[in-house]
């Protein structure tokens, strides 16, 4: 049967899931039958994605869910949230009163899926292989502060920082940092193909058809040691096209379970289902989709133009219209449920006006309309991105300042198009890599950061980022996250929209499914069992 979930308010200490399932998550357990789980997540093995689950490569949320499921980090975070808990290792903290170093000591007889040992010099190549390697997509800026990584015998690991980090323990449970066999991994050059080599709790084979991989397998590595409870021998992924072919695959039994991108259509569909096995599990969530502009763009170079924009775009009719009750309006790049987070761009801007925006315009002299195109992903944020992105247009384009485009294209066409500067807005999503606030700033406003974004602030990236990160408490770190948000919002490189809500669908024979995804949009197919349908 379906029941409508109860929804509680998210926090970083607390990241609820809210159970719509008939069964507990007490009754999983092993099973010979593997669980089937769908994603609309596109993987290929190409000349633009030669190695799509190499840690020192994979950088979107697709990626590292299957990393999560088979990459072991010194830290993980713990099911339900709080601080990093050890995972790899037995025990680390920082030893120093500044946050500049950081040790760790491996679990005792720790060993890769194959049965090789794992000892400290396996850490140390694996995190100086992402610094060396570089990937273009940056990455290896999680790493940024480590200046040097020391060994003392086979199982300690000493980090030495190049300025203070509070949050490194937190990075330290992100899939870059992650143990790979150094047997099968050179120490220079990304690993080309599908296969993983590590210590998680599962292994992996993945199925390729001209070159998209359309099926991963995860088999539980017995060699496992870690903090999670495997409570299943085997999970298969399986991608599809749209979220239709998804629906459609769950309503015939050829899948358990569905997860992102599920359509608001068919979030509502299921929700409202009467008599149905397929229950709906809705949980607050820590994505947010955002615009970006190039400020070189000769279009968009002048500030004016981008205020503009931010004092035309209506959250609440976007968001009500295109996601229904799966979004809400963010009116800062840091999410509302986090500590840090401030409401900068509606303490700037306040309501959408018009006449406001004539008159930026006009004071810095710029020729309306303005024309631009702006760029979405066709198949990487769900199927209402588009829709999203006609939305938006038709808001800016309804005031006659503006001349605006829209084209969409394939994900793998698209990131490196953006990341090569070839858009001058474009519309992207992003996941935390740990929750909290600086996963929300420096990955976009700091050096060499993620999105090749070439604006630069130098009160940002010289002061507050280096001041927040010298405060072991988050709270107090909030004041230079606070002045970096107010910034953003006054010279607005970004442009943040909506923040969303997490759903998985599952038949309801399918036990913890409640637990199986985070508000972080972290999957933890472990916790999946096989027990008995309403």
């Amino acid at each position: 049967m379906n029941r409508k979930p109860l929804v509680l308010p998210a926090t970083i200490g607390l990241l609820a899931s809210v159970l719509a399932a008939c069964g507990g998550s007490d009754s999983g357990g092993d099973s010979g039958d593997a669980i089937v789980v769908g994603t609309t997540d596109g993987f290929s093995v190409s000349k633009a994605t030669p190695a799509p689950f190499d840690p020192a490569y994979a950088y979107d949320v697709g990626s590292w869910n299957i990393l999560r499921q088979t990459v072991q980090t010194l830290m993980a975070m713990p099911n339900g949230g709080g601080d990093p808990t050890p995972e790899a290792a037995e025990e680390c903290g920082f030893t120093d009163s500044g946050n500049e170093r950081y040790a760790c000591t491996l679990r005792k007889d720790l060993k890769f899926s194959n049965g090789d040992p794992i000892t400290a010099e396996d850490v140390k190549f694996s995190i100086e292989r992402a610094l060396r390697i570089k990937a273009d997509t940056e990455v290896s800026s999680l790493l940024s502060t480590v200046d040097a990584v020391e060994t003392k015998g086979d199982r300690e690991v000493i980090f030495h920082l190049n300025s203070a980090d509070a949050t490194f323990p937190f990075k330290l449970s992100t899939p870059v940092a992650g143990i790979v066999n150094p047997d099968d991994y050179a120490k220079n050059k990304l690993r080309n193909g599908s296969d993983v080599s590590s210590s998680g709790p599962y292994t992996l084979k993945a199925e390729t058809k001209k070159d998209k991989i359309v099926k991963i397998v995860f088999t539980k590595n017995p060699n496992y040691q870690g903090i999670s409870e495997v409570k299943n021998d085997k999970v298969e992924l399986k991608s599809f096209e749209t979220p239709e072919a998804m629906g459609a695959a769950l309503d015939k039994g050829d899948i358990d379970m569905m997860t992102r991108t599920m359509s608001p259509d068919q979030i509502k569909k299921l929700q409202n289902a009467k008599d149905s096995d397929i229950d709906v599990i809705e949980q607050p969530g820590l994505e947010i989709r955002y615009i970006g502009f190039d400020t070189d763009n000769p279009t968009l170079k002048d500030k004016a133009v981008r205020q503009a924009v931010a004092q035309i775009v209506n959250r609440s009719e976007l968001t009500s219209k295109v996601y229904g009750s799966g979004a809400d309006p963010l009116y800062s790049m840091v999410p509302a449920t986090v500590t840090g987070h401030a409401n900068s761009f509606f303490n700037e801007y306040g309501t959408p006006d018009v006449a406001k925006a004539k008159a930026l315009l006009s004071a810095a002299n710029v020729t309306t309309p303005v024309k631009f195109t702006m760029h979405y992903t066709t198949d990487h944020y769900g199927s209402a991105t588009k829709t999203e992105f006609e939305t938006l247009q038709k808001q800016l384009n309804d005031t006659g300042l503006f001349d605006v485009d829209t084209k969409g294209e394939i994900w793998d066409k698209y990131r490196p198009k953006q990341r090569e500067g070839k858009f001058a807005v474009y519309g992207m999503g992003w996941f935390p890599d740990f929750p909290d606030a600086e996963t929300f700033i420096t990955p976009f406003l700091d050096k060499d950061n993620t999105i090749a974004l070439p604006y630069a602030n130098s009160r940002i990236r010289d002061e507050l980022i280096p001041e927040s990160r010298r405060e072991a408490d988050r709270l107090t770190a909030s004041k230079s996250m606070e002045e970096i948000q107010s910034i953003v919002a006054k010279d607005v490189p970004l442009l943040p929209l909506w923040q969303g809500k997490q759903y998985l669908a599952v038949r309801d024979d399918i036990t913890g499914a409640e637990y199986a995804i985070n508000s972080s949009a972290t999957l933890q197919l472990w916790e999946l069992g096989r027990g008995v349908g309403s």
